[in-house]
Formats: C-alpha cells, sequence, structure tokens
C-alpha cells in the first residue's frame, strides 16, 4: 500500500513498484474514479497509465454515489482476483478512509437515506456547516475528533448512519469481520521536508489552473452539488466562476486548502506504525529493501 500526502508522488512510485514486481496498481484515490474529473484530481496521464495496468481510474461517474464501503468491497474483489495471478498487488491512493475499507474492512453500513440527507442538508443549508457539526460532536463525539469535519460530505455521512441506525458512526467502521483478508500488507509512504512539500503543491497548483482547471470546473459545474465536487480545487473553482474571486485568489486559496488536506492526510497515515517512510530518492535502493515474502 502506498500512502501519504497529495502532491508526495505516490503516483510514480506506485508505477515503479508495479514495474519491478511485474504487477497491477488499485487506486484508492476517492475522486480519481470519475471519468468526468482528470486535471483538478491530478489523475495518472495516459502515459503513465500505459506503464502499468491501474484499477479504479475512470471507473465512475460523478453522478453515482460511490462511498468507501461500496470501494471496500469492490477494491478487496479485486485485489482476491489479481492474487490468483500475481503475487504482489499495490494499492495507491491518498483517502485513508478508502484505504481503511480494504485493510481494515467495514461492517455493512445503510445506503444513502434520502429523508435524512434531505434534512441534514436543509439544515447546513439553513443554519450553516457549523450546526451539523454540532450535531455530530454531540451525537458521535468520536467521529467529530476523527474525521474532516470541514469536509460536508464526511459530517452529513457520519450523522446519515448514526441517526439512521441509532448508533454512533464511529462504532461501524473499522471493523474486520465483513472483509477479512489474509494479505501481507507492507504500508510506504514518501517523507518529504514540510517546505518542499508544500512547494510541489503550489507547483501543481499553478500547473492545473495553467492547463484546464478553469475548462474543466465549467465542464461539471452542473454537478457542482454531487459529492465528488464539493472538494479542493473545484469547490474555489467554481467559486470564481460564480464571480466570488479573482483567478489569482481561486489559485491561491486552492494550494492553501491542499496544503490542509496535506497536513491531515500526514495524521492519519501517521496512524500506521508499520509504515515504511521512503525518502523522496533513490527509490529502487529502497523498493528492493521490501520485506516482499
Amino acid at each position: 500500500m502506498v500512502g501519504g500526502p497529495t502532491a508526495s508522488g505516490k503516483t510514480s512510485l506506485a508505477i515503479e513498484l508495479a514495474r519491478y514486481f511485474d504487477t497491477e496498481i488499485v487506486s484508492a484515490d476517492s475522486r480519481q474514479f470519475y471519468k468526468e474529473l482528470t486535471i483538478g484530481t491530478a489523475k495518472p496521464s495516459p502515459q503513465e497509465l500505459a506503464q502499468a495496468k491501474h484499477h479504479f481510474i475512470n471507473s465512475h461517474s460523478v453522478t453515482e454515489e460511490f462511498n468507501a464501503s461500496d470501494y471496500g468491497i469492490l477494491a478487496t474483489q479485486t485485489i482476491n482476483s489479481l492474487f490468483e495471478k500475481k503475487q504482489v498487488v499495490v494499492m495507491v491512493g491518498g483517502s485513508g478512509l478508502f484505504i481503511d475499507a480494504v485493510i481494515k474492512g467495514f461492517d455493512e453500513l445503510p445506503a444513502a437515506i434520502p429523508e435524512i440527507r434531505s434534512r441534514l442538508h436543509a439544515i447546513m443549508d439553513q443554519s450553516g456547516l457549523e450546526e451539523l457539526q454540532a450535531m455530530l460532536l454531540k451525537k458521535d463525539p468520536v467521529s467529530h475528533g476523527r474525521i474532516d469535519i470541514k469536509n460536508p460530505r464526511r459530517v452529513i455521512r457520519a450523522l446519515e448512519v448514526t441517526m439512521a441506525t441509532g448508533k454512533p458512526y464511529s462504532e461501524q467502521i473499522h471493523k474486520t469481520d465483513s472483509l477479512k483478508n489474509d494479505w501481507n500488507i507492507i504500508p510506504v509512504g514518501i517523507l518529504h521536508e514540510r517546505e518542499a512539500l508544500y512547494s510541489r503543491i503550489d507547483l501543481r497548483t499553478k500547473w492545473m489552473v495553467e492547463n484546464g482547471l478553469v475548462e474543466e470546473s465549467k465542464s461539471v459545474i452542473g454537478f457542482r452539488n454531487h459529492n465528488a465536487l464539493k472538494t479542493v480545487g473545484y469547490r474555489e473553482m467554481f467559486m470564481h466562476l460564480d464571480g466570488e474571486i479573482t483567478l489569482k485568489e481561486t489559485e491561491a486559496l486552492i494550494a492553501q486548502h491542499t496544503r490542509n488536506y496535506a497536513k491531515r492526510q500526514m495524521t492519519w497515515f501517521k496512524r500506521y506504525d508499520e509504515l515504511i517512510w521512503f525518502s523522496p530518492e533513490g527509490w529502487m535502493d529502497q523498493i528492493k529493501t521490501l520485506p516482499v515474502n
């Protein structure tokens, strides 16, 4: 498993691993599933995709409901199928919840409940995200402290499950009963100095803005209420398209929010005590030392 913060180079490392072990890649990036989103998700280029077979890239539409539980089931099936012909499988992504859905498993969670979801959206529209955050703190303080409470989709999903089942969302995830596996999981990540990572984020953000993020955002603005588009990059670009901020302000805001997201990702992946940190260079020498049976 290759995890870590955005813009750290996970795609390149995953390809190096796949080529070295003659295997395939299972993406665990919660936005690269969507075929309509390419630039704003830093999706692997056609050249990169040609170097190793990838699964769960361009596999869904933004109009589809596809949550971590759904992904956990499908990705586990895919990985088990790959192990029938490969000794090693590479999973890569920065979406910790989706990675955990595969590695740790999920209990069966209820699908979206339209009535509850509509009620929660109405509360947010009327009183703001802060009201939902307060509700979550009261109903499930563990989830309030664990998930990204600035992400409306995550807050609404946690509340939705809690209200539908009568049990805190935090008690219903990260359980291994429903999706057990006997894989030898070797988690690795790429460790950059903070300023070096922030510089990479700034450069990538600039590249996105200069290479079509405005046009891509225009093409999907009709789907802006779908979960995949309530995320960093698109959210700020929609503000620009609405005339609220300039393009220069948009770029700065995307970079800032991406840096904030990278901090949360690092916090998440540091929970893996056994995670092997790679330096930014010299990957092949480090790959050869991995404890692969």
